[in-house]
């Protein structure tokens, strides 16, 4: 996993409420196990018209924002079902941060698992944040070792994030990333199992 220090990007503002993973990624894109080629599908129904074409009224489908690395959106974001496939979809766009004031439990731990960091403000400061991505200059910079959102008037606002989850985004850890910086005492585990307990098969 791609370890997430600092990200200097473009921030589109998303602002609709309860978007859900159905929306992020509709459910004909789930057919793969792969985690690239899902940047096409997402917010699909919203940024395609029938025939496949771009709606050019979508955030995403204008020249501004067509490449932004943040994502600032609505309240409970996120919502609907597990699919781990919306982090993926997000990734892929090229999106490594979204922010909002709440996030779908499941959704949010789908994010640090996958390198995608969601950050959650107060309602008046995601307005603030939306107001100054609308502006001339959209670019925002994300510090997750800070701890903080420069805008692109230089105002900073602080986020707080649980200490091991952003342990784990820095370092670029999955739980299989996590798992094997045990691995010597796993061994040492293991070693112990079989002189005490020859029978357990290995």
């Amino acid at each position: 996993m791609k370890p997430f220090t600092r990200l200097d990007a473009r921030a589109a503002p998303l602002d609709i409420a309860n978007v859900d993973t159905d929306q992020i990624i509709p459910a004909r894109y789930l057919k793969t196990v792969e985690r690239t080629g899902l940047g096409k599908g997402l917010f699909a129904a919203m940024r395609y018209e029938a025939d496949g074409t771009p709606k050019p009224d979508f955030v995403l489908n204008q020249p501004d924002y067509a490449s932004a690395g943040v994502l600032i959106a609505g309240d409970n974001f996120g919502c609907g079902s597990s699919r781990e496939h919306a982090p993926w979809a997000l990734l892929d766009f090229g999106i490594r941060c979204v922010i909002s004031t709440s996030f779908a439990d499941i959704f949010y731990n789908n994010c640090f698992n996958n390198g995608l960091l969601p950050i959650v403000l107060p309602e008046d400061e995601v307005r603030s944040l939306m107001d100054e991505a609308r502006g001339g200059n959209h670019v925002f910079s994300i510090d997750l070792e800070a701890k903080t959102v420069t805008l692109p008037s230089g105002r900073v606002v602080s986020f707080n994030l649980d200490a091991g989850r952003q342990e784990k985004l820095v370092k670029g850890l999955d739980a299989i990333g996590e798992t094997l910086q045990h691995v010597s005492s796993i061994d040492d585990f293991e070693a112990q199992r079989r002189l005490t307990q020859p029978w357990v098969a290995a």
